[in-house]
């Protein structure tokens, strides 16, 4: 799968206690390919499809960051990096970057 970096990793709520980081457009198409068939509709399509246009090099990277974002939003599984993991919270008081 194609590794390349979004501008900021996402965090999405991957089972009850589990926040699994999407980092990557892999990532991006990796989640979104394991998402349960009973669950897809248009959304979820979307969010794919921007993601392997990407992969492609058909769209930007931020395209597909920002499909995979409204998709968890949407979805209720975004979530706040800083609320999930401590530890970010920590490194972003003292100078460094976090954010969804």
């Amino acid at each position: 799968m194609n590794d390349r970096l979004f501008s900021r990793p996402l965090f999405v709520r991957a089972g009850k206690y589990i926040v699994q980081e999407i980092a990557t457009i892999g990532d991006a198409i990796d989640f979104l390919s394991e998402w349960p068939e009973c669950e897809r509709d248009i959304l979820h399509e979307t969010a794919l499809r921007a993601c392997i246009e990407a992969h492609d090099g058909l769209k930007p990277l931020d395209a597909a960051r920002n499909a995979i974002r409204g998709f968890a939003r949407k979805k209720g599984i975004l979530e706040n990096p800083a609320e999930a993991m401590p530890w970010i919270a920590d490194a972003m008081s003292k100078g460094g970057r976090a954010s969804a």
